[in-house]
């Protein structure tokens, strides 16, 4: 059974949206200084890496990362490759040939290839307006109203398209609007 993991490694000098900060490690203690044992304080922007976005982040007043629901982010997913270098339209997801049962989806784009690199590319494939029946930001907006949990910053080049399970596990930061995750795909049993 193939086991993938779709999360981007934390590191200094990583690319993040414009203005969220980036991943920093120092060390508080250290055995080659002569301390008993490593110590480091971590800190970084809420949306670094891989991510997901809890309806908090752009409903003002709505749930929290420590309350979403678990359900949705373990199960079975489908990951679609939709590689043309575009925004990915309602059409596109329409023609995509997603079994109809699915209740999970991973977009699989050429976004991925920015990981090797440590600035932020503003030419990112991402939904279009109408592929979640908004336009701009509301993108955000109405995928977080109507109770879908957003997934970001996935590195999905070693994943073929097809149907898998999922286990998203971000970090339960109570208050917060998003949290860095671990996502891992493995394939489903025959």
């Amino acid at each position: 059974m193939a086991i993938y993991d779709a999360s981007i490694p934390l590191r200094t000098g990583m690319p993040t949206y414009a203005g969220e900060p980036g991943p920093r490690l120092d060390y508080l203690k250290q055995i080659a200084r002569g301390d008993s044992a490593n110590l480091t304080a971590l800190s970084l922007g809420s949306h670094t890496g891989t991510h997901v976005d809890a309806p908090h982040h752009f409903l003002d007043g709505r749930s929290t990362v420590e309350a979403m629901p678990i359900e949705a982010l373990v199960g079975p997913v489908q990951v679609i490759e939709l590689a043309e270098r575009r925004h990915i339209t309602a059409v596109d997801l329409e023609s995509a040939a997603m079994p109809s049962e699915a209740t999970r989806l991973l977009l699989k784009t050429p976004n991925s290839r920015f990981w090797n690199d440590d600035e932020f590319h503003t030419d990112f494939v991402g939904l279009t307006g109408d592929a979640a029946r908004s336009p701009t930001h509301e993108v955000h907006k109405t995928l977080l109203d109507a109770g879908i949990i957003i997934v970001e910053g996935l590195d999905l080049r070693n994943v073929p398209a097809g149907a898998y399970m999922m286990a998203c596990a971000p970090l339960k930061v109570v208050g917060a609007e998003g949290a860095p995750a671990r996502v891992f795909l493995w394939d489903r049993a025959p």
